[in-house]
């Protein structure tokens, strides 16, 4: 997501390197530039409009001080300006009430019963919640089933009477969530392929019934232009108390994530980043900004490494890391863990300067995974804490045992010992990173 924009950000940030100053005549091909950028990515035009005054207003004129660079101070200016747009400060879920409702809303098509099983999830796992999955959305086929299905996988309860009317449906599950003492309602209710006079009627006469404490549209970060007219039709509609962007693991230009903020007043509160269940994150403007800008989101590495690392465990492998002790033992616990994290690819993606070392084309194979880990898994665990011992007899056993050839085994041991290397350059200082 927002690569093509990024990085045409970046490059209008290269024309100010080099000079001594900031003034109108060399700031406008970048200004140009970056106009063009955020056209292209769909951001509405009295959104690029605004976002190029201001930041050439911020920028005309300032001096650049001795140890900081017009190009850095620039890319300030545009980091700065970004982070307002998509606004400022982190929006919180509502948490205050026992139980909280949420009623989420949106078109069909956008997500939204994938979205209220990722929100049920996140709130269990993240804030040790227990949530209740309300089926209302009466209309679509398998809709009730499919908000089951994803209630059975991931071991939440889905309150459902089939074709009811959804406001007998939600008195039913709040006595439901009364007895079996659950703190969140999640409600799925019905959507349309466009904004109707009925689909709304109906959603007004849930919200003025049931007065959820947040009212969540759900809406597809691939709709470009038209997305800010769906909002602000549900907005004057509901008075939305945030937004849920999908998809934006997908070939999504960003525009929209540009303009909700600033045309709706409505915060962004969640952001689909994968098709997976737990492929749900909060919304952190600072990081989205420093994202657009290939600045990486190493906050958002660590959260992920979090959730299936304790901090004891990281720091001793660090230390193992550090003094030389890593074998393939520790490498097969780190392996383990990385495909719990996720895609690796999403991974290096957030790395800083992922875009400019080409590490956003990177496509990692999970066969590839799965055999590094069949070969380490064929050797004992000796072997594995003394790699060094490992001769022709023992890799022609251990090539049996996974199923692989010699020369792979090789290229792993080759390779595991290239890694300690680098390891070791970096303990000693005589490793420059590229970032």
């Amino acid at each position: 997501m927002f690569e093509y924009m990024g990085d045409r950000l970046s490059n209008a940030i290269k024309n100010i390197r080099g000079m001594g100053r900031i003034t109108e005549e060399n700031i406008n091909d970048a200004m140009r530039e970056i106009r063009m950028a955020l056209l292209e990515a769909d951001v509405n035009y009295e959104v690029v409009k605004e976002f190029v005054s201001n930041v050439k207003e911020k920028a005309l004129g300032m001096e650049v001080g001795k140890n900081l660079k017009p190009d850095e101070l620039f890319i300030k200016l545009v980091k700065d300006e970004l982070i307002s747009l998509l606004g400022t400060d982190v929006s919180e879920l509502e948490m205050k009430k026992n139980p909280t409702i949420l009623m989420l809303v949106g078109l069909q098509g956008s997500g939204k019963t994938t979205t209220a099983g990722k929100l049920a999830n996140f709130l269990r796992k993240k804030h040790a919640k227990k949530p209740l999955l309300v089926a209302c959305d009466i209309y679509r086929p398998a809709a009730i089933e499919q908000l089951k299905e994803i209630g059975n996988s991931l071991n939440i309860p889905v309150f459902e009477e089939g074709k009811k009317n959804p406001i007998d449906i939600i008195t039913d599950a709040l006595e439901e969530a009364k007895n079996e003492k659950n703190d969140y309602i999640i409600i799925d209710t019905a959507g349309r392929l466009h904004i109707d006079e009925e689909l709304m009627q109906e959603l007004k006469d849930i919200s003025e019934f049931v007065k959820p404490d947040e009212i969540l549209l759900v809406i597809d970060a691939m709709m470009g232009q038209d997305a800010i007219h769906v909002i602000t039709g549900f907005h004057e509609a509901l008075h939305l108390t945030g937004c849920i962007l999908t998809k934006l693991d997908g070939n999504t230009k960003g525009g929209v994530a540009l303009s909700v903020r600033h045309l709706t007043h409505v915060p962004i509160k969640f952001v689909g980043d994968s098709e997976k269940l737990d492929g749900l994150s909060p919304f952190y403007p600072e990081r989205m900004a420093e994202r657009i800008l290939d600045m990486g989101d190493i906050m958002g590495i660590a959260e992920r490494v979090e959730d299936i690392m304790s901090e004891d465990m990281a720091k001793d492998q660090a230390r193992k890391m550090m003094s030389g002790k890593y074998d393939l033992e520790d490498f097969l616990t780190n392996l383990k863990q990385i495909k719990k994290l996720g895609p690796l690819e999403n991974i290096l993606k957030m790395l800083p300067q992922a875009r400019k070392m080409g590490l956003n084309q990177i496509e990692i194979d999970p066969k590839q995974m799965a055999h590094i880990e069949a070969i380490i898994l064929s050797m004992t665990p000796y072997e594995r804490r003394h790699p060094e011992i490992l001769k022709a007899t023992r890799k022609e056993r251990i090539a049996k045992g996974s199923g692989r050839s010699v020369e792979e085994v090789n290229r792993l041991l080759k390779q595991f010992e290239e890694m300690k290397k680098m390891m070791k350059m970096m303990k000693n200082g005589n490793m420059k990173m590229p970032f």
